[in-house]
């Protein structure tokens, strides 16, 4: 029988009524791709012997259709690349990509790891009593105690808060925690168990090592240089942190419309280690991205595979997009730290009928609710997320028990959210501020009509992975996809695959898989108040888990296609082996050499400022007599003394002020902005002795002055 092409296979679905009902009853068939094929085949059997139809399909040895779209749709991504993006180009390839992807799948070809079964449990609904109201006590104590009264300040942790909150925590999960099999102990025992040590779990436990040693060389690759300087954001973080390190526990950090507590205390235990710098606040963002990889592996063990859960921490591990926003050294790391957990223990407690994993989610929902606004998101959507499953479920005692477990999920919670929830109660503006300001009209009235508004954000959010991550230089490389060619490539075959196999088996795994991207992504798609700001990465970090996962389905996939022989698997774990490695090094030089000369030219230079106060105090003189005059659009005068081990000061000093600077003793250093003629002028007929030099900076137009005052 000779080969059908692809003009014949939609000719055959499309010539009459018959051919295309056939069509819809296979692709619509719930069974596996083997079972949708002989379905399509006792379809065209019962068609009249006249209208025979080339729809029916047979398998290739050799999965030419999957590598041709694998091909295609790089070719495709690789026109997406700047500085010559072709949509023209890019697009037509990559439909043609989709194409052939649909029917590699409908071929059986290339078809996704099949998803573990649904499990059937009715829960006891059983719960201390005593427990839950002690529980429920100290929950409102610990409320109320943390509260400003007269009779305290508010928005601090105490010893007596902490207590109570703490006991609160206990006593909840206390009442309603299932006692488990220890089945964790078992696995680290079989793991120790010499006898469970067979080649092929050797070669699987190493190339697991393998791959997280290499993603942690990789985030912790010239971390003291990439990014090379602090910004304003930065010096918030540090002078926040400082304050810890004094003493101040603040339960939500007010500076710079406010910010989550997690990070900071994360970061002033780390300082405790390192002091109080710019290196600190980098190992607590890249700690962030490294605690969440775990939870990725194990998302995609509950979504196929550990092969696929392996696959997406390798593809995370080296990727541009986690890579800058960790080296950024914000919270935002901490957004997919704590959507890689909720997804996980929700997805798995809806399939397993759990209730101690609605518990785990509940516990890292209220956690990540600690660490990064943007996640503020993730309630909304661990609700869409049930209501997808309760729409796919017909059982009424499985709908129940959901229910009841979503408000158990939700009770944790909050009992984890109580600091923030007792600063919101008395401060709710403040709380608000920096989500309202961009979803409102709190800082500026909306610049169109909000459906406009919406569905235009939401488009080019869409096209964030594959075309425009954003212009915000800081923490991207503007106006560049998201991800690299072959993340890029992947991500949108897989898409095709999780949403052919979603359309043929109707499993709401899939649909909360792919919904998951938009859903995490909706603290930038509601930013509608500043369009510009849309899409931006660190407001859509969150996606980087559902993101990297579909990329691990369509590749883990494509190796799959290739066979299971020993010979046929040898050649799908190179192939992998060799997309990995050309994504380690596009990545490589997006991250270390333009992320980094990009940010090097726009960042001000208050390294170098720094190193100009080090070298100053190094000869013996008053690190008290150094000041900055302020210029506008000009550095931050409070980074400079970060940089020079000095925490917690803001070196400015107005131009006004500078006579009284006479009546302090010993020498003196100012330093001027280059186009500040003023101050020059001033400080020369102040200190007619003073010595103005002009520090030559590594970056061209970033040179300033310096003011020498030798002592009177």
């Amino acid at each position: 029988m000779t080969e059908p092409t692809v003009l014949d296979y939609f000719k055959s679905i499309f010539k009459d009524w018959r051919s295309f009902s056939a069509f819809v009853r296979a692709w619509a068939n719930r069974a596996d791709t083997a079972q949708m094929v002989e379905v399509a085949a006792d379809v065209a059997d019962a068609a009249p012997a006249a209208e025979p139809s080339s729809f029916i399909l047979h398998p290739s040895s050799f999965p030419w259709r999957s590598l041709l779209a694998l091909f295609l749709a790089l070719f495709a991504q690789r026109m997406f690349e700047p500085p010559t993006q072709s949509a023209q180009l890019g697009v037509p390839f990559y439909l043609m990509a989709g194409a052939l992807t649909l029917w590699a799948f409908r071929r059986g070809e290339w078809v996704p790891a099949p998803l573990p079964l649904a499990e059937s449990r009715a829960d006891p609904l059983t719960v201390r009593t005593g427990t839950f109201a002690l529980s429920i006590l100290f929950s409102g104590l610990a409320f109320v105690a943390m509260l400003q009264t007269p009779y305290a300040p508010g928005n601090v942790f105490t010893s007596l808060n902490l207590t109570l909150w703490t006991l609160a925590i206990f006593f909840h999960i206390r009442a309603f925690w299932l006692k488990e099999p220890q089945s964790l102990l078992k696995n680290v025992a079989n793991f120790f168990t010499p006898s469970q040590w067979t080649p092929q779990k050797t070669r699987w436990t190493l190339l697991v090592l393998g791959v997280a040693l290499f993603s942690i060389w990789f985030r912790f690759h010239q971390l003291n240089e990439v990014a090379p300087e602090m910004t304003s954001d930065h010096a918030e973080k540090l002078m926040d942190v400082y304050d810890v390190t004094n003493g101040q526990y603040s339960i939500f950090f007010t500076r710079n419309t406010g910010r989550e507590p997690l990070y900071i205390y994360l970061s002033a235990f780390i300082a405790g280690f390192t002091g109080v710098s710019f290196l600190t606040i980098k190992i607590a963002a890249v700690l962030g991205g490294l605690l969440m990889l775990p939870y990725l592996y194990s998302l995609g063990k509950e979504l196929g595979s550990e092969r696929i859960g392996l696959l997406a921490v390798a593809f995370v591990g080296i990727a541009y997009w986690p890579g800058v926003i960790e080296r950024f050294a914000l919270r935002i790391s901490f957004y997919p730290l704590f959507v890689a957990p909720t997804l996980y223990y929700l997805i798995r407690g809806l399939r397993r009928q759990q209730r101690n994993d609605f518990i785990r989610a509940g516990i890292a929902l209220g956690l990540g609710l600690n660490g990064y606004t943007p996640f503020r998101i993730m309630p909304f959507a661990v609700v869409a997320i049930v209501i997808i499953y309760l729409l796919h479920v017909r059982e009424k005692q499985i709908r129940k028990q959901t229910l009841l477990w979503l408000g158990l999920l939700a009770l944790t919670s909050f009992v984890l959210f109580i600091p923030l929830a007792s600063f919101a109660t008395q401060n709710p503006e403040l709380f608000g501020y920096r989500a309202l300001s961009r979803l409102g009209s709190v800082e500026r009235p909306l610049p169109g009509p909000v459906l406009d508004l919406f569905f235009g954000n939401l488009w080019n959010a869409m096209k964030e992975m594959n075309w425009n991550n954003g212009n915000i230089w800081v923490h991207s490389i503007p106006n560049r996809p998201a991800l690299d060619i072959v993340g890029g490539a992947l991500f949108l075959l897989g898409v095709t695959l999780v949403l052919a196999r979603y359309f043929r088996s109707r499993h709401w795994a899939d649909l909360v898989l792919l919904l998951a991207v938009p859903m995490t992504q909706m603290p930038s798609i509601l930013s509608l108040a500043f369009p510009v700001e849309n899409p931006s990465m660190n407001r859509t970090a969150g996606a980087i888990v559902p993101v990297f996962l579909i990329v691990a389905i369509g590749l883990d996939s494509l190796m799959t296609s290739l066979g299971t022989e020993k010979r046929r698997a040898l050649l799908g774990w190179s192939l992998a082996g060799l997309l990995f490695v050309f994504s380690a090094v596009q990545s490589y030089n997006l991250i270390f050499v333009q992320y980094k000369e990009q940010y090097r030219l726009n960042a001000w230079n208050t390294r170098e400022m720094g190193t100009v106060m080090t070298n100053f105090i190094r000869d013996q003189h008053n690190g008290d007599n150094i000041w900055i005059v302020p210029f506008a659009y000009w550095v931050d005068t409070r980074l400079p003394p970060l940089w020079a081990g000095l925490p917690g000061r803001d070196i400015a000093l107005p131009r006004e002020r500078l006579p009284s600077t006479t009546n302090i003793p010993g020498p003196k250093l100012f330093m001027i902005a280059l186009g500040d003629v003023d101050t020059i002028l001033l400080l020369q007929d102040t200190y007619p002795r003073g010595q103005l030099t002009q520090y030559d900076s590594a970056v061209d137009s970033h040179d300033f002055w310096v003011f020498f005052v030798p002592a009177q």
